[in-house]
């Protein structure tokens, strides 16, 4: 069986990871500057963590960098299906975005990833009393 994650890449994906990736450095400011924000608030945060590290290891397959960068960007701009700041709902679209492209993509996401996760995870939010 065949690994669906070497495949060629066909034009439309090409085009769609070259504009997702065109600002990488960008879209990895932004990442952080609204965890920062949010990481305290969303459920998924040791999630999406993770996912950011497996997107940005290079010995992660370039398919799964794409499908994860995509998820990242969801979260990441501020136009989506729901605002952001609406109170318990403005992150249920980011979460459901960000759980399809984790179960496309579970394992490529290694323990490794979700230890580094986990640790960056503490250091964002205060430890509650």
């Amino acid at each position: 069986m065949s690994d669906p994650f070497i495949k060629p890449f066909t034009k439309a994906e090409m085009d769609a990871m070259r504009s997702a990736t065109r600002d990488e450095e960008g879209l990895k400011r932004r990442f952080w500057e609204k965890l920062k924000r949010v990481a305290g608030k969303i459920p998924f945060a040791e999630d999406l963590l993770a996912a950011f590290y497996c997107a940005t290891d290079a010995k992660t397959p370039s398919r799964v960098k794409l499908i994860l960068l995509g998820a990242i960007a969801y979260f990441v701009f501020p136009m989506d299906a729901v605002s952001d700041f609406l109170p318990l709902l403005g992150f249920a679209d980011d979460a459901a975005v960000l759980a399809a492209a984790i179960t496309q993509v579970a394992g490529s996401i290694t323990e490794d990833h979700r230890l580094k996760a986990r640790e960056t995870l503490g250091q964002l939010t205060p430890e509650q009393p």
